[in-house]
């Protein structure tokens, strides 16, 4: 596939990858956010990283299946970095809305240039949110899943790459699995017992896993058999 195509393609999915945000966008505008909007925002943002996520996650096994299929793993980083951007959407829906914090009265005060009165804000709520944390498993494994994406994020640039040497960058971004497997641990510990909107990401992640080991398997096989049949022709 041309670079030209491989430059639309990425502009089409980065259009697509907007709509969701457009969605939120329009939902806050037209009050479309249901009786409690801040719940609403936090599952939206959650459920979009898992989905980009997972995407991701995806490019592997399938560029495996087929040398034709290569192409796609030039779409991996702009999809972790979308899941990056939702999980920060998500972290901030806690820290700016659940904490507590009076982000309206933020605003008014910095529009004031009153930025003593921010901080003090922040201050007020900082040791409820650490102690709110501390007794919660679900906050505890999200933030943990959302320092692997930070450290992956800020490592993608091809100069980090390059900084990194390939060997010691592949190691740091295989923990992309280990985040996702953190994240959904924490949407089930988020949900009530009995609720089982987990499952389907759950299903498809562990479809990922096994997929990866046993698409590599099935291409040795086949450079195997090419092998083989090479030495005896």
């Amino acid at each position: 596939m041309s670079n030209r195509t491989i430059r639309i393609l990425k502009v089409l999915l980065f259009l697509a990858a907007l709509v969701p945000v457009a969605g939120i966008v329009w939902q806050f505008q037209t009050n479309n956010l249901g009786a409690d909007p801040v719940n609403t925002l936090t599952h939206e943002t959650g459920d979009w990283t898992v989905y980009m996520l997972l995407a991701s996650l995806a490019v592997t096994p399938l560029r495996r299946l087929s040398p034709k299929l290569a192409w796609l793993i030039r779409f991996r980083r702009m999809l972790g970095l979308w899941a990056f951007f939702w999980a920060t959407l998500h972290l901030l829906t806690y820290v700016l809305l659940f904490s507590g914090f009076d982000l309206p009265g933020a605003f008014t005060a910095l529009r004031a240039g009153d930025l003593h009165t921010v901080v003090e804000d922040w201050k007020a709520v900082w040791p409820t949110m650490v102690e709110d944390i501390q007794k919660r498993r679900f906050i505890q494994v999200g933030m943990l899943a959302y320092v692997i994406l930070l450290a992956l994020a800020v490592t993608s640039p091809q100069w980090v790459l390059r900084k990194m040497g390939g060997k010691s960058w592949q190691t740091l971004h295989r923990t992309v699995y280990g985040a996702a497997v953190l994240g959904i641990i924490h949407y089930w510990w988020l949900v009530k017992k009995g609720n089982h909107a987990p499952m389907k990401d759950t299903v498809v992640l562990a479809l990922l896993l096994l997929a990866r080991p046993a698409t590599k398997w099935l291409q040795d096989r086949v450079a195997a058999r090419r092998k083989m049949n090479a030495a005896t022709a």
